[in-house]
Order: C-alpha cells, then sequence, then structure tokens
C-alpha cells in the first residue's frame, strides 16, 4: 500500500517537534463544474524543529505518532 505524499506550507511551528502544514487543492464543483479552492490542515512531525513557517514542504503518510499526528516532512520544497 502506498502512503500518501502531499505538498504543502508551513502555517505553523508553535509546539515542539510538530508542524501545521496547509495542504491547498483545486475540487471541480459536480454539478456546476467550476473549479474551486480548498484547503486542509495537518499536524506534521518535524524532529530537527529546522522548518519555519512559510516553506513549502512534502509531508508523508506515517504510523500514528500522537493523536492527531500521522504526518512526516520529508523534505523542503
Amino acid at each position: 500500500m502506498a502512503r500518501k505524499i502531499l505538498k504543502g506550507k508551513i502555517f505553523s511551528h508553535k509546539t515542539d517537534k510538530t508542524a501545521v502544514v496547509v495542504v491547498e487543492r483545486f475540487i471541480k464543483h459536480p454539478k456546476y463544474k467550476k473549479y474551486f479552492k480548498t484547503s486542509k490542515k495537518f499536524k506534521a512531525h518535524d524532529e530537527k524543529n529546522e522548518y519555519q513557517p512559510g516553506d513549502v514542504v512534502l509531508i508523508q503518510e506515517s504510523r500514528p505518532i500522537s493523536k492527531e499526528k500521522h504526518f512526516i516532512i520529508i523534505k523542503k520544497v
């Protein structure tokens, strides 16, 4: 089973070893056929606290690290 890899921007990095990443996607409306932007926030693990808010990063799905954290930051884009 392949793990999801998503591209997003770091929104917040206030907690230790955890970054909040905002992933934006374009979705086509089923009835009106218009594309619109939607976003979702994911908590991702940052072991060395090396990424800052505003950085564009790739995150990969992993085993649950805590109650809400199940992604790991792979690298900066």
